[in-house]
């Protein structure tokens, strides 16, 4: 009768969590993290371990990577041969690591991330570095365990004479875990080890004495002690790394810029396109071409510039836009005692200092045992030979090899392993000169086995010859270091004009916040009419200006937003413009109030803000330089259903006036409002009554004797000289400027400070738009009502007036 099946009923999500840790488990310990002695992972070990297994060492011929792959698959790493031949080509790509560990002939690959050659034509053998790594390994140095299928052993970690954890960084990520170390120089990673053993206690400050970073097999330039020294203290920290650059001058006036050391696993042909292409979009101006000249010779990328061009710029741009500069964060996590660890410097070089410690011990013990052995037999055939025609006669007379054995044992008391040495002994050996050489080899076996004895006795002398070793691996493979360090990061300021090409355009915004830049070309061919408006939209402003400018937009609800012209749509003067909220979000009730264009953010400048419930605000301009842009800043803080009524920009010796809509207009000079930061609310403009609030603010210079004009909703339209009124002091109620009427008051709609040229705009409750050019009315004085410019009962109340915006160009003087 057949067994019933079993089954588990298990809930999948403790199947999957158990299967999921296993997997984790392997992938931690046995894939994709470096073991912190040897510095490999397992197929790295595997492959080495293999190679020499193999033979396939430094001073033979070089065997095909194929046989080679086989071999590792078949014996020790059960995975598919890719992996197996990737993880090969790696440790022989001298870009990647800092002492290749594999040489190859054939394609290996490239620092443009080309591909290598199938395996079935490249061939490969260690590198003589390699065999450091692997010395001595049948000494019984390390452990060894049997392979997947039991038919063989292979070891858990090699011997490693050399740091190569240190030497030649790693990279990797597991489950849970990344690791990331930076390949050094090997003479300074040894100088540190020998300090470490000199003085276990020392600090990561005096390593760095010897030890001063990372040192990449690519070069280049690292920036930043601070970073090294917290991932030396800590195993975590990051620092700046860049390619190697220089300016050269070339013939007719122009410069280029050459490259010829790219930061670490930057790949060389995508940088070299983002730069090509950072010149297509015209991201950079300046560039003419970019060539890849890379040869036999050496790397070597040209950035040619076009005349007169702030090369410092361009090539500061680059470092900051593209890979020629890159981070690179320590993550220093390494397998120890079976477990991922996050390692400091001061932690690596002990695990490595104690790993040596033991395979030099276990080495000592393997050779004072051989020693030992072969003492003994030379001991026995010393002896053989002094009683050698004794012996002679004795075997002469036995049945076989065996009883000669039993008999030389029990006549003259030798032990089994000499009596097997003497009746294997050769005849020629039994000559005169011999008894002297095995005299000489058993007087070197003392001298070894005394000085083995003492090495296993004092871990003073062990330590000693852990030194030793390492001075001669020094003396060998020292090389210069590549990579030059600096001690802090430079702060990358980039020149707008590289970046901008610099061209004078005209900017439009309108007051629902359509804005626009148009060519001059575009402008002139229109003769400036036929602009695109919407529908009860009007121009807030019209100005020349350069793609290399700035320009404020001041809203109502006391929000700005900072656009570099040249980020403007470049769109024609007969089309509309994009709307303000495609470039960053504004509420659905906040329209354009003002628009500030500047070319420098200089000192003694300020901004002057007047808001409806009677604020006025001073502050410097270059508190409005902003550095990040993507939304609506703040300009000023308003209280309740406070808004902004204008904004404008003085250099701080300008009149003010303001005026409420219950007709009271109050003058005094701008000094009056003190100077405060960005975010504040400011301070009380004017004195204001139950249900009056502030129409307008002007600023204005009394010098050129402008003309007050106001609008009020009856139509009425009134123009006053300024010496009407006596200049005042900031807060007070300020002087009327309308007759008061018991019935239907004047309410003032509109106010402005203007000059001959300006145009004024009304629009009427039914629609209506009218212009009025205020300098053809009469002056008033302060207690009549005007002129009546529009009938209100038919075409309805005044409800708006503004100001057209005319074509300026606010830079006219700085120019000239």
């Amino acid at each position: 009768m057949s067994q019933p099946e079993t089954y588990l009923d298990l809930p999948l999500e403790e199947v999957i969590g158990d299967r999921f840790g296993r997997y984790s488990k392997y992938i931690i310990q046995d894939r994709a993290l470096p073991d912190a002695r040897d510095g490999l992972k397992p197929v790295q070990r595997r492959i080495l371990y293999a190679m020499h297994e193999e033979r396939n060492t430094h001073d033979k011929n070089f065997r095909k990577s194929a046989k080679t792959v086989g071999t590792v698959i078949g014996n020790y790493h059960p995975h598919g041969d890719s992996s197996v031949y990737e993880a090969m080509v790696r440790l022989s790509q001298e870009w990647k690591m800092r002492n290749v560990l594999i040489e190859m002939h054939g394609n290996n690959g490239s620092i443009d991330g080309d591909p290598s050659a199938a395996m079935r034509y490249t061939e490969a053998r260690l590198s003589s570095i390699s065999s450091e790594l692997l010395r001595d390994i049948h000494k019984d140095t390390v452990e060894f365990i049997p392979n997947f299928d039991d038919t063989d052993h292979e070891p858990v970690v090699l011997p490693a004479k050399f740091p190569n954890l240190l030497v030649n960084g790693s990279t990797g990520i597991s489950a849970g875990y990344a690791t990331d170390i930076p390949p050094h120089n090997l003479s300074e990673v040894i100088d540190a080890v020998i300090q470490k053993i000199d003085n276990p206690s020392i600090t990561v400050e005096e390593l760095m004495n010897v030890i001063k970073g990372p040192d990449f097999p690519t070069g280049g330039i690292i920036q930043g002690i601070d970073g090294i020294k917290k991932a030396y203290e800590t195993g975590k920290g990051k620092v700046v790394l860049r390619g190697r650059a220089r300016v050269e001058d070339v013939r007719g006036n122009r410069q280029q810029i050459v490259i010829d050391e790219i930061p670490y696993d930057v790949n060389k042909a995508n940088m070299v396109k983002k730069i090509d292409e950072l010149r297509i979009d015209r991201k950079v101006e300046g560039i003419a071409e970019v060539r890849d000249e890379t040869d036999r010779t050496g790397l070597r990328i040209v950035i040619e510039l076009k005349k007169d061009v702030n090369s410092e710029g361009v090539l500061n741009f680059l470092y900051k836009n593209t890979d020629l500069q890159v981070t690179y964060h320590f993550n220093m996590v390494a397998i120890q005692d079976k477990t991922p660890k996050l390692l400091s410097l001061t932690n690596i070089l002990d695990a490595y200092i104690n790993h040596q410690k033991e395979v030099v011990t276990r080495q000592t013990k393997f050779d004072l045992k051989h020693a030992q052995d072969r003492a003994h037999i030379v001991e026995g055939l010393i002896k053989a030979i002094s009683i050698l025609d004794e012996l002679i006669a004795t075997i002469r007379a036995s049945k076989d090899k065996q009883d000669a054995k039993r008999q030389i044992i029990e006549k003259y008391a030798f032990t089994d392993a000499q009596a097997e040495a003497i009746v294997m002994l050769q005849l020629y050996r039994l000559t005169n000169t011999d008894i002297a050489s095995l005299e000489e080899e058993a007087a070197d076996l003392r001298k070894k086995i005394s000085d083995l004895e003492s090495i296993l006795a004092s871990e003073k002398k062990l330590l000693q010859s852990i030194k030793a070793d390492l001075k001669q691996l020094k003396k060998t493979y020292a090389t210069e270091r590549r990579t030059t360090i600096q001690e802090k990061i430079e702060e990358l300021t980039i020149d707008i004009e590289v970046m901008v090409a610099s061209e004078d355009v005209l900017v439009s915004a309108t007051r629902d916040g359509y804005i626009k830049r148009t060519s001059i070309r575009s402008y002139s061919a229109s003769n400036g009419e036929d602009f695109a408006i919407k529908d009860n939209d009007h121009l807030v402003s019209l100005v020349e200006l350069n793609t290399t400018d700035k320009l404020l937009m001041f809203t109502n609800k006391g929000k700005y937003v900072y656009i570099p012209v040249h980020e403007l749509p470049d769109i024609r003067w007969k089309d509309i413009g994009h709307h303000i909220s495609n470039l960053v979000a504004i509420e659905k009730d906040e329209y354009i109030v003002q628009c500030i264009p500047v070319r420098e953010f200089e000192e003694n400048n300020y901004l002057i803000f007047f808001t409806k419930n009677g604020m006025v605000k001073r502050s410097e301009l270059k508190l409005y330089e902003a550095q990040r842009y993507s939304k609506a800043l703040i300009a000023l803080n308003l209280k309740n259903d406070d808004e902004v009524v204008s904004v404008y920009q003085t250099k701080g010796y300008s009149d003010v006036f303001i005026a409420s809509n219950k007709g009271y207009g109050l003058w005094y000079h701008e000094s009056e409002i003190n100077v405060v930061g960005q975010r504040a609310a400011g301070v009380k403009a004017i004195q204001l009554k139950e249900d009056e609030y502030v129409v307008n603010g002007q600023v204005f210079d009394d010098m050129a004797d402008p003309s007050i004009v106001v609008v009020t909703q009856r139509g009425a339209c009134k123009r006053m000289k300024l010496r009407e009124f006596e200049k005042s002091s900031r807060a007070k109620r300020g002087l009327i400027m309308l007759r008061e009427l018991k019935n239907k008051a004047h309410r003032v709609r509109g106010f402005f400070v203007t000059y001959e040229t300006d145009v004024l705009s009304l629009k009427t409750a039914e629609g209506e738009t009218t212009e009025v050019l205020p300098l053809e009315l009469s002056t008033s004085d302060r207690y009549s009502n005007g002129s009546f410019v529009i009938d209100t009962d038919t075409q309805g109340e005044v409800i708006e007036v503004w100001k057209q915006a005319t074509y300026q160009n606010p830079f006219e003087d700085l120019s000239e």
